[in-house]
Protein backbone atom coordinates (compact mmCIF):
# COMPACT_ATOMS: atom_id res chain seq x y z
CA UNK A 1 0.00 0.00 0.00
CA UNK A 2 0.75 3.80 -0.55
CA UNK A 3 1.78 5.41 2.27
CA UNK A 4 0.37 8.61 1.49
CA UNK A 5 -3.18 6.94 0.46
CA UNK A 6 -4.77 7.20 3.56
CA UNK A 7 -8.65 7.30 1.98
CA UNK A 8 -7.27 4.02 0.07
CA UNK A 9 -5.38 2.37 2.67
CA UNK A 10 -8.22 2.41 5.32
CA UNK A 11 -10.50 0.29 3.29
CA UNK A 12 -8.06 -2.37 3.68
CA UNK A 13 -7.07 -1.35 7.26
CA UNK A 14 -7.98 -3.69 10.18
CA UNK A 15 -7.35 -2.15 12.73
CA UNK A 16 -10.16 -1.76 15.82
CA UNK A 17 -8.09 0.88 18.26
CA UNK A 18 -9.93 3.52 16.93
CA UNK A 19 -7.90 6.45 18.42
CA UNK A 20 -4.97 5.48 16.26
CA UNK A 21 -3.53 8.05 14.35
CA UNK A 22 -1.54 6.26 12.67
CA UNK A 23 -4.48 4.40 10.63
CA UNK A 24 -4.67 4.56 7.40
CA UNK A 25 -0.49 5.40 7.11
CA UNK A 26 0.69 2.17 6.76
CA UNK A 27 4.34 3.27 6.49
CA UNK A 28 3.81 4.62 9.88
CA UNK A 29 2.20 2.08 11.65
CA UNK A 30 4.68 -0.17 10.47
CA UNK A 31 7.51 1.64 11.90
CA UNK A 32 5.87 2.38 14.98
CA UNK A 33 5.26 -1.65 15.89
CA UNK A 34 8.72 -2.83 14.54
CA UNK A 35 9.90 0.11 16.84
CA UNK A 36 8.25 -1.97 19.91
CA UNK A 37 8.96 -5.00 18.63
CA UNK A 38 4.61 -5.90 17.47
CA UNK A 39 2.99 -6.66 14.41
CA UNK A 40 0.59 -4.74 12.49
CA UNK A 41 -2.93 -5.24 13.06
CA UNK A 42 -3.17 -5.88 9.28
CA UNK A 43 -1.34 -9.26 9.54
CA UNK A 44 -3.73 -11.21 12.22
CA UNK A 45 -6.99 -12.54 11.26
CA UNK A 46 -10.06 -10.22 12.69
CA UNK A 47 -11.01 -12.04 15.70
CA UNK A 48 -6.71 -11.97 16.86
CA UNK A 49 -6.47 -8.69 16.05
CA UNK A 50 -9.51 -7.27 18.00
CA UNK A 51 -7.81 -8.90 21.37
CA UNK A 52 -4.85 -5.60 20.66
CA UNK A 53 -2.10 -7.92 21.21
CA UNK A 54 0.42 -7.53 18.65
CA UNK A 55 3.23 -9.24 19.73
CA UNK A 56 5.37 -11.57 18.10
CA UNK A 57 4.36 -14.17 20.32
CA UNK A 58 0.76 -13.60 19.56
CA UNK A 59 1.18 -13.62 16.27
CA UNK A 60 3.11 -17.15 16.00
CA UNK A 61 0.27 -18.80 18.27
CA UNK A 62 -2.33 -17.52 16.19
CA UNK A 63 -0.81 -18.85 12.85
CA UNK A 64 0.70 -22.06 14.71
CA UNK A 65 -3.06 -23.18 16.21
CA UNK A 66 -4.29 -22.67 12.34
Amino acid sequence: MECVNKTKNLKNCNCSYEPCPRKGICCECVRYHNANNEIPACFFPNEAERTFDRSREHFISVYQNR
